[in-house]
């Protein structure tokens, strides 16, 4: 750190590892007056980077981390359950998707139906199941998130098409935080493939003003959480509508 005496204006260099947090005095070598000097801001401990380096690109000491898994409906009616082979009925939407393909007129690529949308969810335990089953019923993929490792691992490993968000997400974690840099440090080409929502208990489902301000696609508020695949649905339209030229001339399927 370089320090510049007040007094005699002779610049001094003051070894880093020595620097204290916050404010601190020290004495000139030559004129020997004292100099105030304040250190340089650090990240406080609520924020992600006063955690250090992000689960995305820490070295783990055990191995790696398992990704979030799939969440499937059970079919004797139980919660929620990974794994498992697809159904009759997702192989006849596969293949109902290969014989739209051909039809549709859309301009430029165009998603088939078998192509299922990935879904990331990173919320609190309470509104995992309502969102998962919503969401799988209206045939997406669902990856639920148990906590920090998982989603960002998740991330890495497959592309997602959606990241859904809870501030309340692995609060000991500060889960939030992590997973919104891990999205935010993407470059443009990448981020602008995933649809990123928020959930909020102030704000107003679909506010776009609020969207763009936090730097996401959509807001949520949680008293919509039932209405959720409709409205994602729904933004999920008017979002590659608009890039619906940009993705032809790079042919790229909407997302």
């Amino acid at each position: 750190m370089i320090i510049n005496c007040s007094q005699c204006q002779t610049r001094f260099r003051v070894d880093d590892a020595k620097v204290p947090a916050g404010a601190f005095t020290v004495n000139c070598p030559k004129c020997q007056v004292t100099n105030s000097a304040t250190a340089a801001n650090q990240p406080t401990d609520q924020s992600a980077l006063g955690l250090g380096q992000s689960p995305s690109t820490a070295r783990r000491r055990t191995g790696k981390s398992a990704a979030a898994p799939l969440f499937r409906i059970s079919t004797d009616g139980g919660d929620e359950g990974q794994g498992g082979a697809p159904g009759a009925n997702e192989l006849a939407a596969a293949l109902m998707g290969l014989l739209q393909v051909e039809k549709s007129p859309q301009k430029g690529p165009v998603r088939p139906a078998w192509d299922r949308r990935r879904v990331l969810v990173c919320t609190d335990p309470k509104h995992r199941e309502v969102i998962a089953r919503g969401l799988t019923e209206k045939n997406h993929d669902v990856f639920v998130a148990e906590d920090t490792e998982q989603a960002i691992e998740r991330m890495r490993e497959s592309q997602v098409d959606v990241v859904i968000l809870d501030t309340e997400f692995d609060p000991g974690e500060q889960g939030a935080a992590f997973v919104t840099r891990e999205v935010h440090v993407m470059r443009p080409a990448d981020r602008r493939r995933i649809f990123f929502v928020s959930l909020s208990s102030a704000k107003r489902t679909m506010d776009g003003h609020t969207a763009f301000l936090s730097s996401g696609n959509l807001v949520v508020n949680f008293n919509e959480l039932a209405d959720l695949p409709e409205i994602l649905d729904r933004s999920l339209r008017e979002f590659n509508e608009l890039y619906k030229d940009f993705n032809a001339a790079l042919g790229l399927a909407p997302i």
